[in-house]
């Protein structure tokens, strides 16, 4: 192979995930956090039984950690329909991104330290914490361009 062919690597994945990414407005992966929270949230309360059952987390911490949600859905609805026509309030932002942020340590705190989850239930809050990184990504990308 020729030293003037190029390989692709992951810096071109993550080059072509921040270009996706700069298409997407902050205000729209703002909303999209939102409806993902009101969505986690619904699922958590209405199955907490079965779910404490599958994933072998307390019911009440399912239950809470559902409830925990809504307000949080709402700082990110708020978030992305305030501020100027260009960007939401950075300071709201850099909320939920800390949030968020917090979440997944939660998560991997309620996985290693506070409880002891079935198989099913490691893969299920791993899951959700991997998407809770995205969006988080997202969030820091989009501002961060917003802000330039």
């Amino acid at each position: 192979m020729s030293s003037t062919m190029s390989n692709p690597t992951s810096t071109d994945n993550a080059s072509t995930a921040s270009q996706a990414a700069a298409g997407i407005s902050l205000r729209k992966i703002l909303m999209f956090d939102a409806i993902t929270c009101v969505a986690m949230g619904l699922l958590l309360i209405s199955t907490s039984g079965l779910l404490s059952e599958l994933l072998g987390l307390p019911r009440d911490f399912v239950l809470l950690a559902g409830v925990a949600l809504f307000p949080c859905a709402a700082l990110m609805l708020l978030t992305s329909r305030i501020g100027t026509q260009a960007q939401p309030p950075a300071a709201l932002v850099w909320l939920i991104i800390i949030g968020n942020a917090g979440w997944v340590i939660a998560s991997l705190l309620t996985m290693e330290l506070w409880f002891s989850p079935t198989t099913l239930g490691m893969v299920f809050i791993l899951a959700q914490a991997a998407a809770v990184v995205v969006l988080a990504v997202l969030e820091y990308r989009s501002l961060r361009q917003a802000l330039k």
